[in-house]
């Protein structure tokens, strides 16, 4: 009798708990909540296909897996594999693109509504009991705006950012990019330089990959070029915005607000970001921006049909 594929999946808790029964099915399943690295070759010793979403898979981890033939990546990036070793050794790479574009796009919008209607803030001043011995219908601590009517600019115009755009002038938003690439093509909003964009827009939203070009791209310059009533939202990677710089804005009220679902080291350890003078003007999630229920349930059913299609390859 022919064996069962033998599957491991090394980090689960990072799909949230979700139904993972598309994937228990496909073979002799095993599951970790998490992995470290050290304990990546014990665990997938046996195993033909591993699934990992952030867990390392190493050329020297892959010289010791000689089973090893397909890492299927729970997640769109696949820099957690060395892709040149996995190339070399016949072993196949497949990962999920497109299942969190409106998740993510949704909390773009989501943060800039909050961040504009100090949601947070009053949300604060009502369950404190404030409100109820104020004595006084109307609070007015901190100033309350809204999307309609004002400029915002997306930094990357990929499947996300487009969603963005799209959402934003929805809003009533007046919209433009900034293409990190360089690259200039047809599209629906106006395309601008960096410093245009920074310069005239009261919403600015970052969409790009982390590269040689993107790596720093937001620091005290850049941010001294915006609105002092402007907000800034990186739901991209971490390494774009220079956190310091960005405490040091946010301080100085050189920027109204911003908000960060992505760091630079996650999670993130001592950083003047905790610190900040003024709470409410950051608005902070760990790195949850792609995870609605319906977006993960999408992943897992790519992670599926990528095993799926190595299967039907490979028998």
């Amino acid at each position: 009798m022919e064996r069962k594929h033998r599957i491991v999946f090394l980090d689960e808790y990072s799909l949230g708990g979700r139904d993972l029964s598309q994937l228990k099915r496909l073979g002799e399943y095993t599951g970790y909540d998490c992995t470290e690295e050290c304990d990546v070759v014990s665990r997938c010793a046996d195993a033909d296909i591993v699934i990992s979403n952030k867990v390392s898979i190493t050329r020297e981890t892959m010289e010791r897996l000689p089973n090893l033939r397909l890492i299927a990546v729970a997640a769109t990036g696949t820099n957690n594999v060395d892709l040149e070793a996995a190339a070399e050794k016949g072993i196949e790479v497949r990962n999920v693109v497109g299942y969190s574009t409106h998740s993510v796009a949704e909390a773009t919008l989501s943060a800039a509504l909050s961040l504009l209607r100090q949601t947070v803030y009053y949300d604060g001043y009502f369950k404190s009991g404030k409100y109820a011995s104020s004595g006084r219908i109307f609070h007015f601590g901190r100033p309350i705006g809204q999307l309609y009517g004002h400029r915002w600019g997306v930094i990357g115009l990929g499947n996300i950012g487009r969603e963005v755009a799209r959402l934003a002038e929805a809003f009533g938003c007046e919209v433009s990019y900034h293409s990190t690439s360089g690259v200039r093509r047809e599209e629906r909003w106006p395309q601008k330089g960096l410093a245009e964009l920074l310069a005239e827009s009261d919403v600015i939203s970052i969409h790009a990959p982390l590269n040689d070009a993107t790596r720093g791209l937001i620091g005290r310059a850049q941010l001294q070029a915006m609105k002092s009533s402007a907000i800034i939202i990186n739901v991209a990677r971490g390494g774009i915005i220079d956190e310091k710089a960005l405490a040091e804005a946010l301080d100085a009220k050189e920027i109204a607000g911003a908000a960060l679902d992505v760091f630079s080291q996650e999670p993130l350890p001592e950083s003047l970001l905790y610190g900040i003078k003024d709470p409410d003007a950051l608005l902070a999630s760990p790195h949850t921006a792609w995870a609605s229920g319906e977006a993960v349930d999408k992943l897992i059913e790519g992670i599926a049909g990528n095993i799926e299609g190595y299967l039907r390859r490979t028998e």
